[in-house]
């Protein structure tokens, strides 16, 4: 723990642009019934207990009090005080603003932190005081959090206690407005049942469980199920809990809408629907792909999406705001914008039959994804299909794509400024820090400005947490962080040290890989070591590779005495992961150069190097450190089963969806991890493959043919998700060791290859 000068230095600069006083008016009085649900008691009593189960005895040294009349316009905030016995005492509008507040002190005054990858709690004793009343608040009416496909790349095998946990965090974060998806093909499957669907109708719509998210959005069907009914059961007991736990804070839970989405079964019912089939998503066929929509402007549209909201808010009550998105990935019929009004009418009035109040939440990224289509008369029709004020959009990539700057801010429609940062859940060091802690101020400032909060959006989550800390911090900030100032203080709360080193080295970093500038950049991971060997791979990064590993250097040189510490085992695995990432590039391109030059000692040299010591090393490395294991994504899944034949299925649509994405690798290695076990059998082997065939080319002057070599690899792929191998949920090894000695090994590498 830093010695108190240190302390009152990080408070200084920490909160010098937190404590201000807003007066703001609401734009949008349509929102204001949009309020927390639980009593201020059940809200204090949950920021109670998450500090219980954060602090543990500790907890008793700050008193907690929710008063919403603290905040005269819906924004939220947070008062902090000491006692004369050193307790705290923390008053705030809600129990998000409370946590919030509290977890600002806690960084700020106690050098504390919390994240996916650990906790470094070590707080001083007795608390450290604060100065008069340290007021918090906020600009920012919403604090957004998930994308609709983090509960299949992240949530989707996770228990109770997992969710706990991630709630918590919500709660310190600030978040205020999130996604609650679990459990709603219980729902669905009742809809189904009593619109006359027989069971088999049913199981052939919907997908397994790793590919739910793009059943719901109707990219895909089938695949990987079917269902089995212990699934819906645990699910929606799942969502009851998550539910009231996210109310208890003053959350309000976002729920599931229809979008027109059916199953074919419906035709049966109803032959003179109005219903398109849509052409194949992503790679696939028909078999799996090619929806059913039904017409928003069929009344059997009308009579579906109320049926199925009503069930919806009978089963989950409601908070009044909705998600469902139409057209995601998937291009309209017709570009008339009267008929995309009329569409977007039809899926409102769904939705007002039911909750005459309801606030429609709607993903923007088909503006982007589809922008050749979503023109600003197509936009603005969309949009203007339904009430100012009765929509609510999500920016969902604006650090990099943001919607609202050619869209007169949606034209007037409310709109959250996202960012989404991580395609897949992908591994690998990303961020562009200088557009995200410019960006939510500049939409703030834009003319006209119809912003409404900021969100946090990715597709998958435990990687970088670096990004997603700064992130929920600018949404209390008045203006951008000095990001020196900030990086070097998350170092120092990060690992409890003030060892200069730890704030050179993330420096170092927060100015490289984790600030990308390069226009219209999609952070998903194209190393050539997660994907399918080709002689044709992208090995471009954005920045410059010797501050990656100078930072290495850093941090392997500061670990004897931080060792003990979750967070910087972690961190060190993460770095000497990212810097062999690297180093793969490099010996790939030699190995292509090589084959091209027909110089087979050189091939064998580096394709030896690669297949036989830096992936094997690199995968002791990862199985060090349990944040780092394939085996708890595999044993989670299992975990849910109710027998042998639940578990192989899960336990399929585990594997596939980190490797072949499809039955025949229709989205291959897109939510690619780097894992232990997963680089040993699966990575590793397809790259023993590749140099073991450019030898054989070689060897016999044919030459190499990529698709040749794809059916090949695509029986690697195919057995690692059939092999039925059990991994290690533990880690193995001395994480320390095995780092160092790839370090003496591969820096000199490194540094000769700059």
């Amino acid at each position: 723990m830093p010695p108190r000068n240190d302390r009152s230095v990080a408070l200084c600069v920490g909160l010098s642009f937190m404590c201000f006083i807003l007066t703001a008016h609401c734009r949008f009085p349509t929102l204001d019934h949009l309020q927390p649900q639980a009593s201020e008691k059940t809200q204090a009593r949950a920021v109670i207990h998450l500090l219980k189960r954060l602090l543990g005895d500790r907890s008793t040294e700050f008193i907690i009090s929710v008063n919403r009349s603290m905040s005269k316009d819906s924004l939220d905030v947070c008062e902090l005080r000491s006692t004369r016995n050193n307790q705290i005492v923390a008053t705030g509008s809600t129990g998000v603003a409370v946590a919030s507040g509290l977890y600002n002190y806690l960084k700020y005054f106690c050098n504390c932190h919390v994240s996916w990858s650990g906790d470094q709690l070590d707080l001083p004793r007795p608390l450290p005081q604060v100065t008069g009343v340290l007021r918090i608040n906020t600009k920012h009416r919403f604090r957004y959090y998930q994308n609709v496909c983090t509960v299949s790349y992240s949530s989707v095998w996770w228990d109770w206690p997992r969710w706990e946990r991630e709630i918590d965090w919500m709660a310190l974060n600030g978040i205020n407005l999130p996604l609650a998806f679990t459990g709603q093909e219980a729902l669905w499957q009742e809809v189904y049942r009593s619109l006359g669907l027989n069971q088999t109708e049913i199981e052939e719509f919907f997908s397994g469980p790793a590919f739910l998210a793009w059943n719901r959005m109707g990219n895909m069907f089938e695949f990987g199920g079917p269902l089995p009914q212990s699934w819906h059961v645990n699910k929606l007991n799942l969502q009851f809990k998550i539910l009231e736990r996210m109310r208890s804070f003053g959350m309000i839970p976002v729920l599931p809408a229809f979008s027109g989405n059916i199953p074919k079964g419906i035709l049966r019912l109803h032959p003179s629907a109005n219903v398109t089939r849509l052409g194949p998503w992503a790679h696939f066929n028909c078999s799996f792909s090619c929806a059913y929509i039904l017409d928003p402007r069929d009344p059997l549209f009308l009579q579906i999406g109320s049926m199925y909201l009503s069930q919806v808010v009978k089963q989950f009550g409601t908070d009044h705001v909705y998600n469902t998105d139409t057209f995601n990935e998937m291009t309209p019929p017709s570009s008339d914008p009267e008929y995309l009004s009329a569409v977007s009418r039809s899926v409102f009035a769904s939705m007002t039959a039911v909750d005459p109040q309801a606030i429609w939440l709607m993903q923007g990224w088909l503006f982007f994804s589809s922008a050749s289509f979503w023109r600003p008369p197509q936009i603005k029709a969309l949009l203007h299909g339904v009430p100012i004020g009765r929509m609510i959009v999500l920016d969902l990539f604006a650090e990099t794509e943001p919607i609202f700057s050619y869209t007169e801010s949606f034209y007037g429609q409310p709109f959250i400024w996202c960012m989404l940062h991580n395609f897949g859940g992908n591994s690998g060091f990303f961020g562009q820090v200088e557009s995200i802690n410019a960006g939510p101020f500049q939409a703030l400032t834009f003319p006209n400005s119809s912003l409404v909060g900021l969100g946090i959006a990715p597709e998958g989550i435990e990687q970088n947490p670096v990004i997603y800390e700064l992130m929920s911090e600018l949404a209390w900030r008045k203006e951008p962080v000095n990001l020196s100032k900030w990086v070097s203080l998350y170092a120092m709360r990060r690992y409890g040290s003030t060892q200069e080193s730890l704030g050179a080295a993330w420096r170092l970093l927060f100015f490289s890989v984790y600030n990308c500038t390069v226009p219209h950049y999609r952070n998903h991971n194209h190393s050539p070591l997660v994907r399918r060997p080709s002689l044709k791979m992208n090995t471009e990064i954005w920045y410059n590779r010797s501050d990656l590993f100078d930072a290495w250097k850093l941090l392997v040189e500061a670990a004897p005495p931080l060792m003990s510490k979750g967070t910087f085992r972690h961190d060190l695995v993460d770095i000497t992961r990212e810097a062999l990432q690297v180093l793969t590039s490099a010996y790939y391109l030699e190995i292509a150069e090589s084959f091209r030059s027909q110089k087979l000692p050189e091939l064998l040299t580096a394709g030896g190097v690669l297949v036989h010591d830096l992936l094997p090393e690199l995968d002791r490395l990862l199985s060090s450190d349990g944040n780092f294991l394939l085996g708890p994504w595999l044993q989670q899944a299992q975990a849910l089963a109710l027998g042998e034949k639940e578990a192989r299925l899960y336990d399929m649509n585990a594997r596939n969806q980190i490797t072949l994405w499809g039955p025949s690798g229709e989205i291959v290695d897109y939510a690619s991890k780097e894992w232990g076990g997963l680089m040993e059998d699966y990575y590793a082997q397809r790259w023993g493959l590749f140099v073991n065939t450019l030898v054989d080319c070689l060897h016999t002057g044919r030459p190499f043919k990529q698709e040749a070599f794809n059916q090949e690899a695509f029986k690697v792929e195919q057995g690692f998700v059939y092999n039925g191998r059990k991994y290690p949920s533990e880690p193995t090894g001395d994480t320390y060791e095995i780092a160092r000695r790839i370090f003496l090994k591969y820096y000199p590498q490194a540094m000769k290859r700059l």
